[in-house]
């Protein structure tokens, strides 16, 4: 067994080592600049796109509208990686590791935007009538790559068993007993059953409990963030330029090939975010849209949402604190509650706790579509409710595992998903730009005609 764990820690070392990292942010700093800046242009559009209800498209083929799709999205990348993952960058790598986070994002949205865009173009209608797409069919169709496609299919399929379920509940579990001294067997029956009663309903079900969950679960948690910010504001000019000074610093990398400020700040903002995986655009296929491009721009307002947002609420959190210091990986999950508390006393800990709750249960229903979208790639419509069942199961078990290998192999295989997909971004690069001058002329009539309304009333 241990031969077998430590194989398992040199791949996965392998799979997110340097290398990886590099593909991850240089693809998204290539797709930003062949699409001209694209999240730096779009981004308000996009966000009325995304949240107003007069922008959402009822009438357009798909299965969930928008703003649906975007937070079925949200529902898998929201989750303990914005709470405990942002807590190990900073632990690892220091303050700095909250800038590389940031320009992670930033450069993430391009990429998540691409995804989107080729996730919609390439979709198919399955045999029911409902949406599928995703890296698997953007390789196979547009690239022509079967055997690849059916690698991203596998890996996607087994990862949201791992990332997506068993870890999440896991997390929820020890932080519930912690907090509330409750049997963590007994919160995994419970999640297991709010699961099925979600998942079973397939697509639709989980876009309309992700659009009354994610929304409440962010606010709640932001809210929580933005008073300690706010009623401490003394400290947050010190924390912004103790950010970014620490990420210039040696320690970040700068004359090494990759420091620990650089690694965690992006390795964490990926595992956040997920822009590159491949994961979001399986959810974008779904969305109702008259265009690729305009499912891109809704998509690429999820990394920001995630990182930009959420991500920096916890990251000021902590570095306002101030209690890293000293604190090795293994504390780093319970630094979030700590920092928290000291800011609200009696308080902070419970509002990380609840946060954290509903964090990890959105990202097991966003993953579940995930992996059965990948499931049903490889074995058709047959494989679906056996799918389900089975991760329903997985939602229960995972709650009283001790999951240190678990942890290992899922983030392997979740970062297995990204070659094939970040492959399939750079070789239809053409592909998206196409997309998106097409619809960039689609805008400009769109913007000439609501001028012309204007004047005429």
């Amino acid at each position: 067994m241990e031969v077998f764990t430590n194989l398992i820690s040199s791949v996965n070392s392998f799979v997110w080592g340097p290398w990886m990292l590099t593909l991850l942010v240089g693809t998204g700093i290539f797709l930003t600049f062949r699409l001209g800046l694209v999240q730096f242009r779009q981004l308000g559009y996009a966000l009325k796109l995304a949240f107003s209800p007069s922008n959402q498209d009822y009438s357009s083929k798909g299965d969930i509208s928008h703003f649906q799709a975007l937070m079925t999205a949200l529902a898998a990348t929201i989750g303990t990686g914005n709470i405990v993952g942002v807590a190990t960058a900073v632990v690892l790598g220091g303050p700095g590791a909250v800038f590389w986070m940031w320009v992670t994002a930033v450069f993430g949205m391009a990429t998540k935007y691409g995804e989107a865009v080729l996730s919609i173009k390439y979709r198919i209608t399955d045999e029911k009538g409902e949406m599928a797409g995703g890296p698997m069919y953007y390789i196979e169709r547009g690239l022509g790559w079967k055997w690849l496609a059916v690698l991203f299919a596998i890996f996607g399929s087994v990862a949201a068993f791992g990332i997506g379920n068993l870890v999440q509940v896991n997390s929820v579990a020890g932080a519930v007993h912690d907090t509330f001294g409750v049997n963590p067997w007994v919160t995994g029956a419970i999640v297991g059953i709010f699961t099925a009663l979600v998942i079973l309903g397939g697509v639709k079900s989980i876009g309309r409990a992700t659009g009354v969950i994610v929304p409440i679960m962010a606010v709640f948690y932001i809210l929580g963030g933005l008073y300690i910010i706010i009623s401490n504001l003394n400290l947050l000019p010190q924390a912004f330029a103790l950010i970014c000074t620490e990420a210039f610093t040696a320690k970040a990398g700068f004359g090494a090939l990759l420091g620990s400020t650089i690694r965690y700040g992006v390795a964490r903002g990926v595992f956040s975010n997920e822009a590159g995986l491949g994961s979001a655009p399986i959810a974008a296929a779904a969305a109702k849209t008259d265009h690729s491009g305009r499912q891109g721009l809704v998509s690429m307002t999820g990394t920001f949402l995630d990182t930009i947002v959420v991500c920096s609420i916890t990251g000021l959190s902590l570095v306002m604190a101030n209690l890293y210091s000293g604190i090795d990986k293994a504390q780093a999950a319970a630094l979030t509650s700590r920092s928290f508390e000291l800011f609200i006393p009696h308080a902070g800990g419970l509002i990380v706790t609840i946060a954290l709750i509903f964090f990890a249960y959105s990202t097991v229903l966003g993953w579940s579509y995930y992996g059965e979208k990948c499931f049903y790639y490889l074995v058709g419509q047959k494989g679906i409710l056996p799918y389900r069942l089975v991760f329903c199961i997985c939602a229960f078990i995972g709650a009283g595992l001790k999951l240190g290998l678990v942890w290992d192999i899922a983030d392997t295989f979740n970062g297995a998903m990204a070659i094939p997909n970040l492959i399939a971004l750079l070789a239809l690069s053409g592909v998206i730009a196409a997309e998106t001058k097409d619809f960039n002329g689609i805008r400009i009539k769109e913007k000439a005609a609501n001028k012309v309304l204007r004047q005429a009333s």
